[in-house]
């Protein structure tokens, strides 16, 4: 394990029609949900939005991303929310798989 975590950001798009309702949502994020996010490593995790075209920029610490995506991936709770998601995304498919990760290439620690 390094020292340091994996800073992960990463992309994700919104029907900008859907934005308020994604939103609402994201007020009552399922208890479980947090939960297994936690259990698989995910920490300080947050998720930003530019409203007007529903661009939504996702950030995230954590040891490993790779095995904190796959465990994530192994639970129940988190195929549950990302089929309830789907709808929210201009893609429809599953929000995780859509996603585009951002290469980091500065950091003033």
């Amino acid at each position: 394990m390094s020292s340091s975590p994996e800073r992960v950001c990463f992309l994700m798009h919104l029907k900008p029609d859907r934005v308020a309702d994604y939103l609402a949502v994201h007020e009552r994020v399922w208890p479980e949900m947090l939960e297994a996010l936690r259990q698989a490593g995910w920490r300080n995790y947050s998720l930003f939005l530019r409203a007007d075209d529903g661009l939504v920029v996702g950030y995230l610490e954590t040891d490993d991303y790779a095995a904190a995506q796959a465990a994530m991936e192994r639970t129940d709770v988190n195929a549950r929310w990302q089929a309830s998601m789907a709808p929210y995304f201009v893609s429809e498919s599953d929000p995780d798989r859509a996603s585009e990760r951002l290469t980091e290439y500065f950091h003033l620690a």
